[in-house]
């Protein structure tokens, strides 16, 4: 690759090729005009034929540690050692191979992270919640197997059982039938057939079982934060999910969101996030529970989620808020969200279909209406004739998937 003898700012160099990716590259390229480039597995649609990101390397062993420091220095140099290189995690395991390798790297790239220790305390599901009970945070009554108990582990609540890996990369990598992200047993039945398949499988780490806490996705909140290199958070954005996936490989990711604002709830996320002295981008799953009227948190991501792209189309741009902490060292204070938007991965007509509430349904058409409706991948500056074609084919597969797969997180197609 050619460089010119020019330097910028920086160049964002992204990991990963997902819609993670372009959600990012889109935010760098509305604050300052500027493509990103990518390093990743595989070339995914996503980021496929784009203006806007263009995925220059593509290593299918970068999930291991030597071959991930090797192709980063390699790449960094491409450019002269002036130009700045602006490295952002989009991936667990990207994340955590940037915490395990942050020293060897750090002479080539720009970036901010926390430290081993933390990591493993925040990205494993049973310290997480341990971190969440010292902190006075919610979260579902949760129990654990293992590989050498799951055939007489004893549950300390009633069906519905939420069965999910306490591992998430390792999970990642395993294969059986029917594999979904999360599985819900309705019965005892269907329990055992489920840990069965999964233990059948190359995946023998921890298995996280949960209570199953009423209410369908619209009940499901996510928190968007970034911390600075000071611990200070700086941002605070919560949305609302109206859907869910719920095809195999995209159960709990969400398909529609509009921003909401709890500012007890942030006040308590902030606190969280300072006492723990985190840095970057923090991403919170959770569920309003209408027994008590309390959020029960899921779980925590070390980066921004896939969704995240709804911050950034309300108003509250992901990368500015990276590039004035990391590149600028300009202070900020810390913004809570409040802008509303309805963001979408999926076709405005599915939504219509399956969300249930009609308070909902109703908040959704007046924002429409508003011309407040974004879509991550729908982007005017990058609407070539090949990424159109992608763009359609993306959504009419969503009418195919929900009709299939709606309601359906049991072992069976």
């Amino acid at each position: 690759m050619s460089t010119s003898s020019q330097t910028q700012d920086f160049i964002p160099v992204l990991l990963g090729s997902d819609v993670n990716v372009y959600g990012m590259a889109r935010s760098f390229h509305e604050a300052y005009g500027i493509p990103s480039v990518a390093i990743g597995k595989g070339l995914l649609g996503a980021t496929s034929n784009s203006r806007i990101v263009s995925v220059k390397v593509v290593e299918p062993n970068l999930e291991d540690d030597a071959v991930f420091c090797d192709t980063l220095i390699k790449f960094a140099s491409r450019y002269p050692k002036e130009q700045t290189l602006l490295l952002v995690p989009c991936g667990d395991n990207y994340i955590k191979l940037l915490v395990r390798n942050q020293d060897k790297l750090r002479s080539y790239y720009r970036f901010e992270c926390i430290d081993e220790e933390l990591l493993m305390r925040l990205s494993i599901k049973e310290s997480f919640y341990e971190v969440c009970t010292e902190h006075g945070f919610a979260f579902p009554k949760t129990t654990t197997c293992t590989f050498e108990n799951y055939k007489t582990v004893e549950l300390p609540f009633d069906f519905p059982v939420i069965i999910k890996p306490s591992n998430s990369v390792a999970y990642w990598n395993c294969k059986f039938p029917h594999k979904k992200k999360v599985f819900i047993a309705e019965s005892k039945q269907e329990f055992d057939a489920i840990l069965n398949a999964i233990y059948g499988s190359s995946y023998k780490d921890h298995l996280i079982l949960q209570e199953y806490i009423p209410g369908d996705d619209s009940n499901m909140r996510v928190m968007n934060c970034y911390s600075g290199k000071d611990k200070k958070v700086k941002l605070i954005a919560l949305g609302n999910a109206l859907l869910e996936e719920h095809s195999p490989e995209g159960i709990g990711s969400y398909a529609a969101i509009i921003n909401s604002v709890d500012k007890e709830l942030s006040e308590r996320m902030k606190n969280f996030l300072e006492d723990i002295g985190y840095i970057g981008f923090s991403n919170f799953d959770m569920k309003y529970d209408p027994r008590d009227g309390q959020y029960k948190l899921f779980e925590m991501n070390l980066r921004q989620g896939r969704s995240s792209f709804f911050v950034t189309a309300a108003g509250y741009n992901l990368a500015k808020f990276l590039v004035d902490d990391v590149i600028y060292n300009k202070p900020m204070d810390c913004v809570i969200a409040s802008n509303k938007v309805l963001w979408s991965i999926i076709p405005k007509k599915i939504i219509f279909q399956y969300v249930k509430d009609p308070k909902v349904k109703e908040e959704a058409k007046k924002l429409i209406r508003e011309k407040k409706f974004c879509r991550s991948l729908y982007y005017a500056p990058d609407r070539n004739i090949k990424r159109r074609i992608y763009f359609a084919k993306n959504q009419m597969s969503y009418y195919q998937k929900y009709r299939k797969y709606f309601g359906n997180k049991g072992l069976h197609e």
